[in-house]
């Protein structure tokens, strides 16, 4: 077997992350470092069993392809006009100000201005694939800081088409002032092709994609649909992607971008989240597939003949980059945690930095010598974020967000209520209004600074505070009250939580929610006097009406609901007495059997005088 076939490649490939990204993900190191660190074993400077990985890793950029398809799908035209300021503002002072600073330490390092802001250009950008995935396997796109990161981001990605067109004017000089920005920006090397020519072909092959998916794809897409054959609208979707992307090279504009514009412009389709299921797969393997190849692209010769320089660059760049965008943040106001986050977490070099070097190559104005050692630098960013993110995880965010982002916790004037409610979130404000509408007041606490600004605007009495804190706990009066509701949606903080209150304050009467079956277990350990599942009564209640239309008489229903809330509450607490997880989950299947039996033999032996009566009650609340 060659080591050049497709199959060869495919297999060594697939079988580096299948190795690979499972091992990482279990030791906490993320499933983007798991795939670079594949590609670094199986790449031709560790074990060789890959060669030059050039065509693979252009193969795989349809990943970042496909991505940016998806993030286009997410984004209406309204909700990207309503995301202009931070994408306009905070994206393009971070590409600004990062290409200026990169640019002025490389002319003090000797450099020419015009590789200077060359090489300052393509440093500005930071990897999409790599900070996306990460942000999303850790939870965190919702925050401040993810939706900074992905505002900045976005703009990077456009702005790769002004950046190909400086490059070639930074080589060609006064010469080249002449000319359209727009044919320098759309041509590629050696393309040929007259100015005017050159922009018609960009400006229609833009202009055919936002008609093509705002007019023809709607009546291509049902007519599609009433095949019913799944895989004809997955064919259907990837045609879209490859189709794209091939009309985008042609004209010498970043696929990418091009996909990225026709995924605003089908964000609206009523098939939108079809595209998107058929697309998730193919695009979750390509950018595995990309990041391996990064990986397997580090050049180890160039770091072995130069690793001071080459270390140096990469703790340089990550710290301009750190540096600029954590003093952006403070110019838009983050919160300091949030803000540490969005500065570590976009610190790195991109992939398209990755084809601007190649590009700035061929149009003479960075030579080899000069971007070689720049490649590695990037690829070596992007391998070190992981690591930073779970730096930033475990250390950094810890330390900062424990502090409540620099606010204090507000001065509870509340006077002495019976009741302490901990969290005032979907669950916290039920039990916060009941009590409050039969006259019972309450001290509520919660953490969430946006949270606590939006309920105050409601007329709700919300303290800002962390309630695992014993001074606070003080403040709130817990020494005279008699209830402390556990309200909050952290599992462990809860427990942490309930362990002070029950050391401190062991008069309390503790009302515990259980965000799972296992955390009601340790809450029942503790021997917590109310637990409630946060979801169980809604689930159980839905059952007795799905029960209902199945067939089942209205009495029948409830019953049986009553039933298996009788039984599984009983069983919740025996089985939260057992430790050996073997026998948990035996004593789990008996009980599951036992129920079973219960409701079968139950369901045949209802006297008829009961079932006429709930028949009657069931057809006074249908109006009937």
């Amino acid at each position: 077997m060659h080591s050049d076939s497709f199959f060869y490649q495919a297999f060594i490939y697939l079988m580096a992350a299948v190795l690979s990204v499972p091992v990482a993900k279990r030791l906490g190191l993320g499933s983007v470092l798991g795939y670079l660190i594949a590609g670094v074993l199986i790449g031709p400077f560790v074990l060789g069993l890959v060669g030059q990985s050039e065509d693979i890793l252009h193969f795989a950029e349809f990943g970042v392809v496909m991505m940016l398809f998806l993030i286009g799908l997410e984004l209406r035209p309204s909700l990207l006009w309503q995301l202009r300021g931070p994408i306009l503002g905070l994206g393009g002072l971070q590409v600004a100000v990062t290409t200026g600073a990169i640019a002025i330490v490389s002319v003090l390092a000797g450099l020419p201005w015009t590789m200077a802001l060359a090489i300052g250009m393509i440093l500005a950008l930071s990897s999409t694939a790599i900070v996306l995935q990460t942000l999303n396997e850790k939870g965190l796109m919702k925050t401040e800081a993810g939706q900074a990161s992905f505002s900045v981001l976005l703009f990077q990605d456009i702005a790769v088409i002004p950046m190909l067109a400086l490059l070639p004017l930074l080589e060609m000089g006064h010469t080249a002032a002449a000319n359209s920005v727009v044919l320098v920006a759309t041509a590629e090397a050696g393309s040929g092709r007259p100015g005017w020519q050159q922009t018609l072909l960009v400006m229609g092959a833009v202009g055919g994609i936002i008609v093509a998916g705002r007019f023809l794809m709607q009546p291509v897409f049902r007519f599609i649909a009433d095949t019913r054959l799944r895989e004809m609208f997955t064919a259907t979707a990837l045609l879209l992607v490859v189709g794209i992307t091939l009309i985008m090279e042609l004209v010498g504009l970043s696929p990418a971008l091009g996909t990225f514009v026709a995924g605003v412009v089908l964000a609206d389709n009523e098939y939108r989240h079809e595209l998107e299921t058929d697309i998730e797969p193919f695009k979750g393997l390509l950018l595995g597939l990309f990041f391996i190849s990064v990986g397997a692209s580090i050049d180890f010769n160039v770091l072995a003949r130069q690793p001071l320089l080459i270390f140096g660059l990469v703790l340089g760049l990550m710290l301009i980059k750190g540096l600029v965008l954590f003093g952006l943040g403070r110019f838009f106001k983050q919160s300091l945690s949030q803000n540490l986050l969005f500065a570590m977490a976009l610190a790195q070099g991109g992939e398209f930095c990755f084809v601007l070097f190649s590009f700035a190559q061929q149009s003479r104005v960075l030579p080899p010598d000069i971007t070689a050692p720049l490649v590695v630098v990037v690829a070596l960013s992007m391998a070190l974020t992981p690591l930073v993110m779970m730096a930033n995880e475990r250390l950094v965010q810890p330390r900062f967000a424990e502090r409540g982002d620099d606010r204090e916790p507000d001065t509870i004037n509340d006077g002495e209520t019976p009741v302490i409610i901990a969290g005032f979130g979907r669950f916290g404000q039920i039990v916060g209004r009941l009590l409050i509408a039969n006259g019972v007041r309450a001290t509520v606490l919660d953490h969430d600074p946006a949270t606590i600004d939006l309920l105050r605007q409601f007329g709700h009495k919300v303290f800002y505070g962390d309630s695992s804190r014993i001074e606070l706990l003080h403040a709130a009066g817990a020494a005279e009250a008699k209830l402390f509701v556990m309200a909050i949606d952290d599992a462990e903080r809860s427990l942490q939580t309930i362990d002070l209150v029950q050391k401190h304050f062991p008069h309390l009467k503790i009302l515990a929610r259980a965000i799972d079956r296992r955390h009601a277990y340790d809450l029942l350990r503790r021997n917590v006097v109310v637990v409630e599942r946060e979801t169980f009564e809604s689930a159980l209640s839905m059952g007795a009406e799905a029960l209902k239309l199945l067939g089942f008489r209205a009495y029948q229903a409830h019953r049986a609901a009553r039933i298996f809330r009788h039984h599984d509450i009983k069983a919740m607490r025996e089985m939260a007495e057992i430790d050996d997880m073997s026998k948990l989950v035996a004593r789990s299947q008996q009980l599951s059997a036992d129920l079973e039996d219960v409701l079968q033999s139950d369901s045949f032996d209802l006297p008829q005088e009961v079932d006429q009566a709930w028949d009657t009650t069931a057809l006074r609340k249908q109006g009937a």
